[in-house]
């Protein structure tokens, strides 16, 4: 049964973050603040003053400082939190395969932004998907509702005694990060039983069995535990399917691997993520009121790569359109040739395109979706695409 949920609140994407991470009251944040994210640790900052939580609040001198500690802390048996974008992420980028290989579940914020240069600071997801091979899980927000609900959900998945890796939790610059919308949050109480606390399945740093790590690993050891690593990717998928059923219950609100919208029927979809999936969902009404059946899916978990759930969603559809936030230079957008592979076992495989669009932050409203689809719908589009694209 789902229990009644307090009254709706306006807040921002930052602000709905750090009153999850207030509610949970984790035992260690450190973190540099840095545009879009500061918000999340300003705010944290000052119920950490207030007294409102026990947290440790380290004030580092850098990202990398910040992900070092965090590492340090987490391998100590204490939950740790942080936050970051763009650069900081990049700053970050030494110790973020390190921290996974340690296997130790910090969760870090992302506020989704244009890695530098030129210098930007509005939202793509370059930050996110330079960090995609480096060994943590990630979700994708798509509206403040939802940014909150992963703040609260991605303790729960990094921390399962199947899993013990670290976690990104991304959400757009601005569009969200900034952007107050309505949201329901949950009871303290219930977030508090909901995650519960921290149980390191093995602490690396125990003072009554001293060991030493960071130390050199042969070609055979370091195989064999990248291996372990992608064992533990796989488990996160049900490990995910799981949580996502038990915050259901409890919240009324649900989430997927792959969440939907008018896919059952539709004859073309398009695969997206983060906010975007909003305003394609407002596409596909209009599109529909066209006589074209079109429909919409987001992969809320990015990492673990929800490959059978896609496989699902694209069985019997003519075309599927990836939009991209992002372009690996020289080849496509990061998601096109994952759900390409995504569809290889299909008996009968759709049309494939791929759209690159709001790189940088770059404007694309509904207007521009609708071309986009219409080109997918009567097959005029390219293999590759870029949306609103001015030069």
């Amino acid at each position: 049964m789902v229990k009644k949920q307090p009254e709706d609140v306006a807040m921002n994407g930052d602000g709905a973050i750090a009153y999850a991470w207030k509610q949970i009251d984790p035992d260690v944040c450190a973190a540099y603040p840095i545009t879009p994210q500061t918000i999340i640790v300003e705010d944290f900052s000052k119920y950490v003053a207030d007294g409102a939580v026990k947290t440790e609040f380290v004030t580092v001198e850098s990202e990398h400082s910040a992900l070092t500690l965090c590492a340090a802390s987490c391998s100590a048996g204490a939950r740790t939190f942080t936050a970051t974008a763009s650069q900081g992420l990049a700053y970050m980028w030494e110790m973020l395969p390190i921290t996974s290989s340690m296997r130790v579940p910090v969760v870090m914020a992302v506020a989704n932004r244009a890695v530098s240069g030129p210098i930007n600071i509005n939202n793509d997801h370059g930050d996110a998907m330079a960090a995609r091979d480096t060994g943590w899980l990630q979700l994708f927000a798509y509206n403040v509702q939802s940014s909150y609900d992963n703040a609260i959900i991605a303790p729960r998945i990094a921390e399962h005694p199947d899993v013990q890796l670290p976690i990104l939790t991304n959400l757009d610059g601005f569009i969200l990060t900034h952007a107050v919308e309505r949201m329901t949050p949950m009871d303290t109480e219930d977030v508090k039983k909901f995650v519960g606390e921290f149980k390191p399945v093995c602490p690396l740093l125990d003072f009554d069995k001293p060991t030493c790590h960071g130390m050199l690993d042969g070609p055979d050891y370091y195989y064999a535990h990248k291996y372990q690593q992608a064992v533990a990717f796989d488990r996160a998928l049900e490990v995910a399917e799981e949580v996502f059923r038990e915050f259901k219950e409890l919240t009324g609100r649900e989430y997927k691997l792959v969440d939907e919208y008018r896919c059952d029927d539709a004859d073309y979809i398009a695969i997206i993520l983060g906010s975007s999936y909003g305003t394609m969902q407002e596409t596909v009404d209009r599109m529909r009121d066209a006589g074209m059946k079109v429909g919409v899916a987001t992969t809320h978990v990015y990492r673990p790569w929800p490959e059978k759930e896609l496989e699902r969603v694209m069985k019997g559809k003519k075309a599927v359109a990836v939009f991209d936030k992002h372009l690996s230079l020289g080849a496509y957008g990061p998601l096109y040739p994952e759900v390409v592979a995504a569809a290889i076992d299909l008996d009968e495989i759709p049309k494939m395109y791929n759209f690159i669009y709001g790189i940088g932050g770059a404007d694309v409203g509904v207007s521009l979706l609708m071309e986009a689809m219409e080109k997918v719908v009567d097959g005029t589009a390219d293999k590759l695409n870029y949306v609103g694209l001015k030069i």
